[in-house]
């Protein structure tokens, strides 16, 4: 080949590698995919220390997470597999296990448990599904405990 149908060569590789590529990420949906072992390992590194409940798949598109590990904020969004009342209880018994001190816990329509854990707050709450979609919504909030908030002033 001569010099320049190798590089155009190489181009059109190059771009075919990354439309490839790109579908790839496309087609995963919003969850990370692979085995279940594969799909909790990928979670636990994004949520460090927040154990979720077996089955449940994050909602990238309804997900916030700045930062990783035990020191992320935002938000995350996941369906799950069981019900509402199990995954509250879930939570329950879960988070302690693991160093998070229950601050409250309200079961109702939309279940909300607050947890602190040294300077930080994670909120979930927990909403039962729609028809033919998941069978549970959970959305998990963390932030720093005593995060500088400042009420707007009135002019």
């Amino acid at each position: 080949m001569s010099m320049i149908k190798l590089k155009r060569f190489q181009k059109i590789t190059t771009a075919l590698a990354l439309s490839a590529f790109l579908a790839a990420c496309a087609s995963s949906g919003d969850s990370p995919t692979g085995t279940p072992s594969e799909v909790q390992e990928i979670q636990s590194q994004l949520l460090g220390d927040m154990p979720l409940p077996a089955a449940s798949k994050m909602m990238g598109s309804d997900s916030l997470i700045i930062g990783r590990g035990d020191n992320w904020v935002g938000r995350v969004v996941l369906s799950g597999v069981q019900t509402p009342t199990d995954i509250y209880a879930f939570f329950q018994a879960e988070y302690p296990k693991v160093g998070w001190t229950t601050v409250s816990a309200v079961k109702s329509k939309t279940s909300i448990l607050v947890f602190t854990k040294g300077d930080r707050t994670a909120t979930i709450e927990v909403n039962e599904g729609s028809f033919g979609g998941p069978k549970t919504i959970i959305t998990i909030t963390a932030s720093p405990k005593n995060a500088n908030v400042v009420a707007p002033t009135k002019k």
